[in-house]
């Protein structure tokens, strides 16, 4: 009777075995797919309007390009002339038409806060900084390259020009009283990165922009500061955080 259990104990059918097995594995597979394999998908349909709004937070990190002249070396008393890095801040609204499956065309309207600076360094008496405290308006525009999207979040990529105008500027301003001076309007080139996350009622969007100016905002004046300077342009890397 023992030696006859044991073999009925092992001649199993391999069929119900297999089947056992599978049914085992797609079950556990089921109980891990409820518990993380599902991820909502957030304004699902948020490409098919054809125009988005938004407003933005950014904070630019600005500083002169100085380019010096032949005055440099004969007339001006200064031995090094340079434009340290300040921090302002930029806020404003989005506006981004949608154009393909990849590309968008984006402007963002801002009112930017600067406080650019050049400072002047002199052999035999203290260093002399000017400051060139400022309201600017800047309008530009962009094109954007946009990924495919990944459930809520994806890569992009803007390229484009700003014309920028200042505000506060001041009639008599001109450069008397030994003032360093420049001009009111600037022209510049733009591209960036940033990345998108979609939430449930929003998009979310930090970005890293570099701008560099096209335009010589350098005002020559009738005093000696800034003999030695031939031209000035605004460089700009700015941390933009979107909300659309």
């Amino acid at each position: 009777m023992h030696t006859t259990y044991l073999r009925y104990l092992f001649n199993l059918r391999w069929a119900k075995v297999i089947s056992a097995i599978l049914v085992l594995s797609m079950t556990v597979q089921e109980i891990k797919a409820q518990g993380t394999g599902y991820r909502r998908r957030h304004l699902e349909f948020y490409d098919d309007k054809p125009i988005h709004y938004g407003i933005l937070f950014a904070v630019p990190f600005t500083r002169f390009n100085i380019k010096h002249n032949t005055n440099f070396v004969t007339q001006d008393s200064a031995y090094l002339v340079q434009s340290p890095t300040r921090a302002a801040f930029r806020m404003g609204f989005v506006v981004n038409a949608f154009l393909s499956e990849h590309f968008d065309l984006r402007t963002t309207p801002s009112v930017s806060l600067y406080e650019r600076q050049v400072k002047f360094s002199y052999p035999n008496s203290p260093d002399k900084t000017e400051n060139r405290e400022s309201t600017w308006i800047e309008i530009p525009l962009l094109l954007k390259y946009k990924s495919l999207r990944r459930v809520n979040s994806r890569m992009y990529m803007v390229a484009g020009m700003t014309f920028g105008i200042e505000t506060n500027v001041k009639r008599n301003r001109g450069g008397g009283g030994g003032r360093l001076d420049t001009k009111s309007n600037d022209f510049s080139i733009d591209y960036g990165v940033g990345y998108e996350q979609f939430f449930e009622f929003f998009k979310f969007a930090p970005e890293l922009r570099f701008s560099h100016g096209l335009t010589n905002v350098f005002q020559p004046t009738k005093n000696s500061l800034g003999a030695g300077i031939g031209r000035l342009s605004t460089h700009t890397v700015t941390l933009y955080l979107n909300f659309e």
